[in-house]
């Protein structure tokens, strides 16, 4: 998934291809052209004598708008429309392009078909621009890209002209009561519905798992929003050589906390291999570096990232976040809040 729809400008290429091949030199055997489901299933794996299976193929499907004019042509999901573009090289893209949704797929969608030329680019979001999910850095970059943002807003059809997509109907929404999220519910306001002119509409509310092909018949406990169910602390599944992690597990997530899965599962799996456990990484370790715990932090403002000019970077998918020189990085090193200190008794 970091792969096939988190844009280059935000994750390098060659940082994934220094990390893959670390990996390999790890003695980890990748082998590609082989999908789950069609050319092998789980089951055939243990019969074949593999004692543990991780599972971490993330959340690739989009989740649906269930507006009518859904299956117009020129509507298309998130997920989809950056695969294509990362695995290919191109996708298709419209000259008025409406994107719905709140999240980083959203901004990332949006900045992505900006980069590919689209003429006019629109968010359309349900809540409050303080309520959407994606990172406040990663919408206020995207609006000096030239991406509207138009919150309060949620779609009610899709509207066609002659089979293709010709503009989104909107309604305008007010936030009311705090639902089970934390977060105020969209309601439908008053106003009339309006149209927002597309040629393109891409969908970014949501990601799910289809647990059905990967499974194939094994007796996985799934969650009630249909992802595998595991032990948070070992992502050990129903099946006791089954493990799972990251977003087919937890739903839609961070890459951090998707690595994060995949570590706790590797610590249990050779835990129930060996017996024991090996993870010399999780085992505390005295540093040999000067630091006086009754020291003050150093009392400096946070530095602010460098990034790529707006003009330099919406042709190309160049990183937008350029990295600090030696000095600002030692600065920052030495505004120490000390979170992971332990005095010693």
């Amino acid at each position: 998934m970091p792969v096939q729809t988190i844009p280059a400008y935000r994750l390098p290429r060659e940082i994934l291809s220094l990390e893959v091949r670390m990996i390999e030199r790890m003695g980890v055997a990748i082998e590609t052209n082989r999908r789950l489901g069609r050319d092998f299933s789980l089951a055939d794996l243990h019969r074949q004598g593999y004692a543990a299976v991780f599972l971490g193929v993330g959340a690739p499907a989009g989740v649906h708008l269930g507006v009518p004019g859904e299956d117009l042509a020129g509507v298309d999901d998130a997920i989809r429309f950056l695969r294509e573009y990362n695995i290919r090289g191109s996708a298709p893209i419209g000259r008025d392009v409406v994107v719905v949704g709140g999240g980083n797929a959203a901004i990332d969608t949006a900045r992505t078909a900006v980069r590919l030329g689209a003429r006019t680019m629109t968010v359309l979001y349900r809540r409050t621009r303080d309520e959407m999910p994606a990172y406040a850095e990663e919408i206020e970059e995207a609006e000096h890209e030239g991406v509207a943002i138009k919150v309060l807003t949620a779609p009610v059809e899709i509207v066609g002209r002659d089979g293709r997509v010709a503009g989104v109907s909107c309604q305008a929404m007010t936030l009311g009561e705090f639902d089970r999220s934390g977060r105020r519910r969209p309601t439908t306001s008053a106003e009339q519905p309006f149209i927002v002119p597309a040629d393109q509409v891409i969908t970014a509310i949501g990601q799910r798992l289809e647990p059905a092909a990967l499974l194939d018949g094994l007796p996985v406990t799934l969650t009630r929003d249909g992802f595998i169910a595991i032990d948070p602390l070992t992502g050990r599944t129903s099946v006791d050589w089954l493990y799972s992690g990251g977003d087919a597990a937890t739903g839609p997530s961070s890459v951090v906390e998707a690595v994060a899965g995949g570590e706790r599962a590797a610590v249990a799996i050779d835990a129930q291999l060996t017996g024991a456990e090996h993870a010399f990484w999780r085992r505390d370790k005295e540093c040999d570096v000067p630091f006086d715990p009754a020291a003050e932090p150093a009392r400096t403002p946070r530095a602010r990232m460098e990034l790529l000019p707006v003009e330099r970077r919406r042709q190309n998918f160049n990183e937008v976040e350029q990295p600090w020189t030696e000095a600002i990085a030692v600065c920052e090193a030495k505004r120490c809040l000390r979170c992971d200190f332990r005095e010693k008794s």
